[in-house]
């Protein structure tokens, strides 16, 4: 068995299979490019102020629109679709290099009366540059999840088998890196030294834990009952990715203990997949996984129960970006010098930890490293660092975008203030998506059920292809705006 695993280790090097690096990262520029026009158009335009219908038709054919195309049509041809971004982004801002007033008679958002009159600011607040970079990963999501059954989506787009790297890879490791930053939320308001008990800790998380386990089960069933087509190789016979979602609360609990003696989320992370490697390579692990028999219930759905280490360590490295990109951001004297901009400033912290992520990444999938190959079906140690590499620049990116163009969002005198500054520098549609996540993710997966034991999506020209998938992602997005607009939150 491990003379087996020996040799599908090396599929990596005789072949790539999926997406080239490069490939990926020139076709998901077009998310922060998407993020850079409609900020352009909202700070220098006032664009989406007041949010009419028009404005959701743009907001909606930037951010729901352009990744659409980006991942079919256009896919063989990114960086001529982020011209086509670049270029109005940069006109738009030299023709109109100061900001734009605000409109007179503009309708404000919500705002508690109370948030109004609160003069003391909350150390955590709402980060635009984080809600719009999560609310295009899960637009990204929901387009691949249908269009992957379609021929107009690229087949190097798919998950790969075993070894290498696609643009849906990526999407699921990304997906949990997400939600590890936002989780860190409740860590952070705790008082230093009053950290609960554990036994407290796994109460609360079964709460979040239970409904997702819950949906696991509803899919696992109805997937079964109606016969529906699905790949074993991927998280096996009866586990699936709700289930690795539900489970991570509860092992993230037990972690928080060794943060005591730890105290970074980093270091638990790289120790937890490194940990998970040397147990693949060292040990009958990696072969079981890749070439057991399937004759009991663990063999059966060996991928989901042992790549869920590989996702946890992705979920503890989401926490720890979370740790300095969710705080407020201090003042820094105007004088400062990179290095002090480096270290204090949250840009200046993505920057170093993307660069950090990144050369890790490479080292361990270097000839001249550690030379493993990447792989989503084992979530090993290459694939549990090139997810954190790739989040961590994108997320950079957009924090260099709002700086640039909100650089007074967060320099407010009340918390009502400080919050209509954010819902302004953030599109509506990625606003809505990202606050119903996983009900939007689970409406996703209920409509791709649908369309594909209605149509025959691989028989499909494109026009009509590109007309179900407009279709599909427009109802997404305007069931999330809907919600939002009526103060409906999906809590699971």
């Amino acid at each position: 068995m491990a003379k087996d695993y020996k040799q599908l280790k090396t599929q990596h090097v005789s072949g790539h299979v999926g997406s080239s690096l490069y490939d990926i990262n020139s076709v998901s520029l077009a998310m922060p490019l998407t993020i850079l026009l409609w900020s352009v158009l909202q700070s220098r335009m006032r664009q989406f102020t007041p949010y009419t219908a028009g404005a959701f038709f743009v907001d909606l054919l930037l951010n729901c629109g352009i990744t659409l195309v980006a991942t079919t049509v256009y896919s063989s041809t990114p960086w001529f679709l982020n011209a086509l971004l670049v270029l109005p982004a940069v006109t738009i801002f030299l023709l109109n290099s100061t900001p734009a007033a605000p409109r007179q008679n503009a309708p404000r958002s919500k705002i508690k009366s109370e948030d109004r009159e609160q003069t003391t600011l909350d150390p955590l607040p709402i980060k635009p540059f984080i809600t719009n970079y999560r609310g295009s990963m899960m637009v990204i999501t929901c387009i691949a999840i249908l269009a992957v059954d379609f021929r107009v989506f690229p087949r190097r787009f798919a998950k790969v088998e075993n070894w290498g790297t696609s643009l849906m890879d990526m999407g699921v490791g990304s997906f949990v890196f997400t939600n590890g930053v936002v989780s860190v939320r409740s860590s952070l308001k705790t008082e230093s030294g009053k950290l609960p008990s554990l036994s407290k800790r796994l109460v609360a998380s079964l709460r979040h834990a239970l409904p997702l386990i819950m949906l696991g089960i509803v899919r696992l069933i109805s997937v079964k009952g109606l016969d529906y087509a699905e790949h074993v190789t991927e998280y096996g016979v009866h586990w699936n990715f709700f289930f690795t979602l539900g489970f991570l609360p509860p092992f993230v609990a037990i972690f928080q203990s060794f943060f005591a003696l730890v105290p970074s989320y980093a270091v638990l992370s790289c120790a937890l997949a490194a940990m998970y490697e040397v147990a693949l390579d060292k040990t009958n692990l990696g072969a079981f996984i890749l070439t057991a028999p399937r004759t009991d219930i663990l063999a059966k759905n060996r991928e989901g129960i042992f790549s869920f280490f590989g996702y946890l360590a992705i979920f503890l490295a989401g926490q720890s970006l979370g740790t300095y990109a969710l705080p407020r951001q201090q003042e820094l004297p105007k004088d400062a010098s990179i290095t002090t901009w480096l270290k204090r400033s949250i840009l200046g912290k993505l920057v170093v930890s993307s660069v950090v992520w990144t050369a890790l990444f490479y080292l361990s999938i270097s000839y001249y490293g550690l030379s493993l190959g990447v792989s989503r079906r084992l979530a090993n140690l290459p694939y549990f660092l090139w997810v954190c590499s790739f989040n961590t620049y994108q997320i950079a990116i957009c924090c260099a975008i709002e700086n640039a163009l909100f650089p007074n969002v967060h320099k407010v005198a009340s918390s009502g203030e400080e919050k209509q500054k954010c819902r302004e520098a953030t599109s509506t549609v990625l606003y809505a998506i990202n606050r119903n996540g996983l009900a939007v993710f689970l409406l996703a997966n209920l409509l791709t059920g649908l369309v594909n034991m209605t149509m025959p999506t691989l028989d499909m020209g494109v026009s009509s292809t590109m007309a179900v998938l407009v279709g599909y992602i427009t109802a997404i997005a305007g069931l999330a705006v809907m919600f939002d607009r009526y103060d409906v939150s999906i809590k699971l």
